[in-house]
Parts: structure tokens; C-alpha cells; sequence
């Protein structure tokens, strides 16, 4: 029987470029109305590990992304806090393509368009490694946070509610 090849989504090629080992998951039923609890309960992931990547716009208008585990609400005074600004905006689903190159749902912190100021949830240095989207609905990586670090900087901050 022949392997199907996995089809590569540009985090996991930007992963791969600089050799950062990753765990590829799939939920093939998982569609945008799907939660990232239900996502990390169909993977058999504790919810904790399983971050969501979040992009707010700044009232500079400088946008910034979030990571946070999948059961909790960004804070976004404490985000705006973190980042240095006076107040932040949740971005529009319908903006968050062509600013970022991926959809709701699908949002990956490794491989958008640009880079921006990432802050990662402080809980995610509980773990050994933490899992975010691979870029494509359904589809998550295991990375640890010294190898993400090398694709995209990020600092940790508390900025869940």
C-alpha cells in the first residue's frame, strides 16, 4: 500500500527550512465552526497545550499576535499592556487573510505574510512543548518553544482574562 503524502502547509515548510523537529495532527472533520477545545479533545490533547493564534490591531496601528490556550478569552488590556499600547482591537475575520495570508480558524503564527510582535501566553512555558496550528483548518504542530523561537520571536506574558 502506497503512503499518502502529506500535503505541506508553508508553516510546516518554514519548520522544515530550518530544521525544527515537529508533531504533525489532523482532525480531517474539523471545519471553521469547530472550537479549539473541540479540535484538542478530537486529538486527544489536554486544552491547556493546544494554543490558538489570535492578531489585534493597535491603536498605533501596529498589529500584534497572540497565542493562548484554546479554553481561555485574551485579556485585551493586559495584551494592549504587554505590547505597549494604549488599546488593542480583535482584527476582523475578513481582514485577517490578506493581512496574514491565513483564514479564521487556520491561523498559524509561523509563516504569515509578515512578521509581527508575537507574545505567547506565560502558561505555554509550562509544557515541554505546545501545539498552534499548522496553518490549515484541522491541522495542528507540536513544537517546543526554544525551537519556535527560532522562526518567530516572541516574549510570555499573562494576557488571558
Amino acid at each position: 500500500m502506497a503512503k499518502e503524502k502529506l500535503e505541506k502547509t508553508n508553516a510546516m515548510r518554514i519548520l522544515d527550512r530550518a530544521k525544527i523537529a515537529y508533531t504533525h495532527r489532523c482532525w480531517e472533520e474539523a471545519t471553521a465552526e469547530h472550537t479549539g477545545v473541540e479540535l484538542a479533545a478530537a486529538l486527544g490533547q489536554n486544552p491547556a497545550q493546544v494554543f490558538k493564534t489570535l492578531v489585534t490591531a493597535g491603536k498605533s496601528g501596529a498589529y500584534y499576535v497572540f497565542m493562548i490556550p484554546v479554553a481561555e478569552t485574551l485579556d485585551l488590556k493586559k495584551a494592549a499592556a504587554a505590547v505597549h499600547e494604549k488599546a488593542l482591537t480583535m482584527l476582523k475575520a475578513k481582514e485577517l487573510l490578506p493581512l496574514t495570508g491565513y483564514v479564521h480558524g487556520g491561523c498559524s503564527p509561523v509563516g504569515m505574510k509578515k512578521l509581527f510582535v508575537t507574545t505567547i501566553h506565560q502558561s505555554a512555558g509550562d509544557f515541554e512543548k505546545i501545539l498552534f496550528s499548522a496553518g490549515k483548518i484541522g491541522h495542528q504542530l507540536e513544537v517546543s518553544l526554544s525551537d519556535l523561537s527560532r522562526v518567530v520571536p516572541y516574549a510570555l506574558a499573562d494576557v488571558v482574562v
